[in-house]
């Protein structure tokens, strides 16, 4: 395959791009004013909720769809020079999309009953697939997203403490726990009382925030047991066989393969470093001219 060939993996939270053996990966933010971009990726989420209101902090994905084009089209063009070492990009092309069951480190062309939950920022896809091509799925708008709003409803009525969604997913990446959990803990977050209005910090409970998010990750549990109840007999019997694969940043809550796991009585694996299973996946096609045919490659266009 030629040189110019790049991966992406466009998510509501992070921004993926691979090309030969280079990865990028970035929270998907940009910081603009009136006149200027100020920040992009990191750079730009370390500003998030930081900001004077001239500077404008955003997500041009929204629920797993882009809703800023525009912003888009810069950070694109802005991610395409980092990878590349600061270079202006001519033109880029041949993008690939497919599902990440190749980063999972299956062989999807030949392997039956898979069964993909990819549970990303905004949105959690739930996908069956056989010989290379999916026989169904389902996209469900609950995400990490999602349990950060719970965590910060949560921490306010337990603790008169409002916080942004910043704190929100560092408790739920400190201290979030899916299945059993024998030890308590504790973390410090910090934010505003509520009553007196002033800045606060307190100690914020594991117990509290693994009550926060049961119920959207039961949902999303519901949804698999729905896609499995729908499933044809022959491939069941290979997802039984196999297990489901669990990806994306989500499923590195603590122990959620055993709550999947205990509910629906099936084998569940969750990958290695699951944020980054599409764009582990989207390098091995690259490099893989046998899986050549899974790729999907729209028209060239070039962004100023």
């Amino acid at each position: 395959m030629s040189q110019n060939r790049y991966g992406l993996d466009i998510g509501s939270s992070n921004f993926k791009m691979c090309v030969r053996d280079k990865v990028l990966n970035e929270k998907n933010m940009i910081a603009v004013t009136r006149k200027e971009v100020v920040g992009i990726g990191d750079d730009a989420y370390d500003m998030y909720e930081k900001v004077p209101e001239n500077i404008d902090v955003s997500f041009p994905v929204k629920s797993g769809v882009i809703a800023d084009i525009y912003n888009m089209q810069i950070l694109l063009s802005k991610f395409w020079q980092k990878i590349n070492g600061g270079k202006k990009p001519m033109g880029v092309s041949d993008f690939f999309i497919v599902a990440d069951a190749v980063g999972a480190g299956i062989d999807i062309l030949n392997a039956k009953g898979i069964m993909m939950v990819d549970i990303g920022a905004e949105t959690c896809e739930i996908s069956v697939l056989s010989m290379g091509g999916i026989v169904n799925s389902r996209s469900v708008k609950i995400g990490g997203n999602k349990l950060d709003e719970n965590i910060i409803y949560a921490v306010r009525n337990e603790y008169n403490l409002v916080i942004g969604n910043k704190t929100a997913e560092r408790l739920k990446i400190g201290l979030a726990c899916a299945g059993s959990n024998f030890n308590s803990r504790s973390m410090t977050g910090f934010g505003r009382n509520v009553l007196s209005g002033l800045p606060v910090s307190c100690q914020i409970s594991d117990e509290i925030i693994n009550d926060s998010i049961k119920d959207p990750l039961k949902a999303i549990v519901e949804e698999v047991r729905a896609i499995l109840e729908h499933t044809p007999p022959e491939l069941s019997v290979d997802i039984i066989k196999n297990g489901i694969f669990m990806t994306g940043g989500t499923s590195g809550i603590k122990n959620i393969d055993e709550m999947f796991r205990r509910s629906l009585n099936v084998t569940v694996k969750v990958v290695h470093t699951p944020q980054e299973s599409i764009i582990r996946g989207l390098m091995r096609i690259m490099a893989d001219s046998r899986m050549s045919e899974l790729a999907y490659v729209p028209d060239d266009r070039l962004f100023e």
